[in-house]
């Protein structure tokens, strides 16, 4: 009988001293999709004389989130459907990007962006690292991204970069050999 009642009163204490010590639930990590229609990559690449604008649309991807914060994410570029957006470029520069000369897109129709780290420098930019897979080879980018706008359905991130295209494989010999790059991405659950 002393047993069970020192028992009882054994996980009466247990219990008790349990109850005070604070408890936070883990969130889990958030799962949101990339919006195809919504999300695009935007690029300025400069000549002697003059420059040419255009985007890659996105087809798909997905962000992890955890509470607010970007943790994670990778998404495809679709550069079989590139566009040439100025009046001087047109369908002659959006053939000649689809060549071997930069994309192959007979070859290889789609990028791929997986993010490998992530590093708030404040509540609304991150320092981001990732991977560029493009023609078949893979090189590290890194960039900055401002967080627009998030919350528990919607994700909407904006990185504006510089990337030297000779870093990635592109190495046609042209004068410019910088892009400007602005990353627009919209993703909800």
């Amino acid at each position: 009988m002393k047993k069970t009642i020192f028992a009882l009163l054994g996980t009466a204490l247990l219990a008790g001293i349990y109850s005070f010590i604070p408890h936070t639930a883990k969130k889990e990590v958030a799962t949101y999709s990339v919006s195809a229609e919504k999300s695009r990559i935007d690029w300025v690449a400069a000549k002697k004389t003059a420059y040419h604008t255009g985007f890659f649309p996105l087809k798909s991807g997905e962000v992890q989130l955890d509470g607010n914060k970007l943790k994670g994410g990778k998404f495809v570029i679709d550069l079989a459907n590139l566009k040439v957006t100025d009046a001087g470029g047109g369908d002659r520069l959006t053939g000649h990007l689809k060549t071997p000369d930069f994309f192959d897109v007979a070859k290889f129709g789609e990028a791929t962006y997986e993010i490998t780290g992530v590093n708030y420098t404040s509540d609304n930019t991150a320092d981001i690292n990732g991977t560029l897979t493009l023609k078949g080879a893979s090189f590290p980018v890194k960039l900055t991204a401002n967080i627009r706008g998030v919350d528990e359905k919607n994700f909407f991130a904006q990185a504006f970069f510089s990337l030297d295209r000779t870093t990635i494989g592109i190495n046609f010999n042209g004068p410019a050999k910088d892009v400007q790059l602005a990353v627009h991405l919209f993703a909800s659950k």
